[in-house]
């Protein structure tokens, strides 16, 4: 059990505005999306750690992150995330999600 503090973020404003469109534009997609920011914030390491040497440079150098984490989705979709924290926090930071076509596009798979 973690004893810190879990919090879920958007990386950005857009990444924000794209989550809440789902209710509307692809509501199955949204609860999925629901549910995995669910067990993000009960434990923000439930999903597949993505190895320092396939984090794509986009990520890097946007995000300016050391660490990403792929939650995989019903229906074959993938959520991408890195996770900050320190002493009293955890923080689970929701990058992009897309079908499995478009993660493997993104990782060179």
């Amino acid at each position: 059990m973690i004893d810190k503090k879990i919090t879920v973020v958007f990386a950005d404003e857009e990444i924000q505005k794209a989550y809440f469109r789902m209710k509307t534009d692809d509501p199955s997609l949204y609860k999925f999306l629901e549910r995995a920011t669910d067990d993000l914030k009960q434990n923000p390491f439930c999903g597949i750690q993505i190895p320092k040497r396939q984090i794509p440079k986009t990520y890097v150098s946007k995000y300016e992150i050391d660490n990403l984490w792929k939650y995989n989705l019903p229906n074959a979709w993938r959520l991408i995330y890195s996770v900050a924290g320190s002493e009293v926090e955890i923080i689970a930071i929701l990058l992009e999600w897309f079908p499995h076509k478009e993660y493997e596009r993104r990782f060179n798979y």
